[in-house]
């Protein structure tokens, strides 16, 4: 049993556990050996094991959505559709609808035009906002960042060069906070992604529908054949814990694919492509995604399965990166962190960003507010 000390130690104990994950080291896009990989493990288990402990009663501290900003593309007929349809279904006020104008002939910004408009979403943007809904799919890159990454922390190369080697951490990972902007100036941010409103309006009513539902189903965790991007699955004893605690049931299962199965809560794998999703059943506020280098390249033909399948097939969130990150757990979402911080209570976007230590290059996709595991509020 943890001792009262650890249960109240402070967000900086936090920003310390998670500064163990940076390794001043130099990676390759070769597979990181056995020792450098047990080391990283354990760093995560430690983090993993004592800051949820931290966490007060998310039922009450989580995110809502009068915390919440929705970003509207004003160039783009789909955004407005989509951005005007989540706030309605969230109930955001009009006073946290903000609309901007972005091209919408392309996928990626430059830092100038990021930065332009950066500044007039900051100004619009009233104090009490700890996050963005972002209600577009394209663009999604800007420079070497993801668009979610650069909302919330702003265009900062040191976030994403240079591509193969660790970048600027997170301090929000595994944090204790439930208000991101108030304690790190950081407002994470998570694309409402579809090719047509009726994917976007499908995965923003799953979102709803999941609040408070306490879904039954069950946690896949992958090893593949592929040794390079397998790597994630050294953290699955952890996440196996966590989920056995939490009395989700889990299978661990050495393999490329599952097909064929209607209860998938969690799935997490390390594949270019995954086969088989349209024989699968999601339930509400299911978390999918796969670690490969261009998941988050999500209308562009890279040879790699954009995350956009997991939301098309039924998942309510995911995540891809929009460049080279190579195979760093750092970069991509932690199973066990993820697990813990959503099976505890909290928003689909406070889960899943509190599981990637080093978020530039990484794009966060799906509904911001969905939490199937707290309990829904009374209107």
């Amino acid at each position: 049993m943890l001792s009262d000390e650890v249960k109240t130690v402070s967000i900086a104990a936090g920003a310390r556990c998670s500064a163990t994950l940076s390794p001043s080291r130099k990676y390759t896009t070769n597979l990181l050996n056995f020792v450098e990989l047990m080391t990283l493990a354990k760093s995560i288990l430690c983090c993993s094991l004592l800051i949820p402990a931290m966490t007060i009663s998310p039922a009450v501290y989580s995110l809502d959505a009068m915390q919440l900003a929705v970003i509207i593309n004003s160039n783009d007929p789909l955004s407005v559709q989509v951005g005007e349809y989540y706030a309605a279904q969230r109930r955001i006020s009009f006073q946290n609808i903000i609309r901007v104008k972005l091209p919408t002939d392309r996928t990626e910004l430059t830092p100038d035009e990021f930065e332009a408009v950066k500044r007039a979403v900051d100004s619009k943007t009233r104090s009490s906002i700890q996050a963005f809904a972002l209600a577009w799919a394209t663009p999604y890159r800007v420079g070497c960042m993801s668009i979610t990454s650069a909302f919330a922390f702003g265009y900062d190369p040191a976030f994403c060069e240079p591509g193969c080697k660790p970048t600027r951490p997170n301090p929000y990972f595994n944090s204790p906070s439930q208000r991101p902007f108030a304690h790190f100036g950081i407002r994470p941010a998570m694309a409402i992604a579809g090719l047509s409103f009726e994917q976007s309006k499908a995965l923003i009513d799953r979102g709803v529908d999941a609040d408070g539902s306490f879904p039954e189903g069950t946690a896949y965790l992958l090893s593949t054949s592929d040794e390079t991007r397998n790597v994630r699955s050294s953290l699955y004893p952890l996440a196996k814990r966590v989920f056995a605690k939490e009395k989700i049931r889990v299978f661990a299962l050495k393999r490329n694919d599952i097909k064929y199965v209607d209860d998938v809560l969690f799935y997490f794998t390390g594949l270019a492509n995954v086969t088989h999703l349209e024989t699968l059943g999601f339930v509400p506020g299911a978390i999918a995604d796969h670690l490969t280098s261009s998941g988050g390249r999500l209308t562009e033909n890279s040879g790699q399965m954009s995350a956009l399948r997991w939301l098309e097939a039924g998942a309510t969130g995911s995540y891809g990166t929009v460049v080279e990150p190579c195979n760093l757990l750092q970069k991509f979402p932690n199973p066990a962190v993820l697990a813990s911080r959503y099976l505890k209570g909290e928003t689909m976007i406070e889960a899943y960003w509190k599981s990637v230590a080093m978020p530039g290059q990484g794009l966060f996709i799906g509904e911001p507010l969905a939490a199937p595991f707290r309990t829904k509020k009374s209107d």
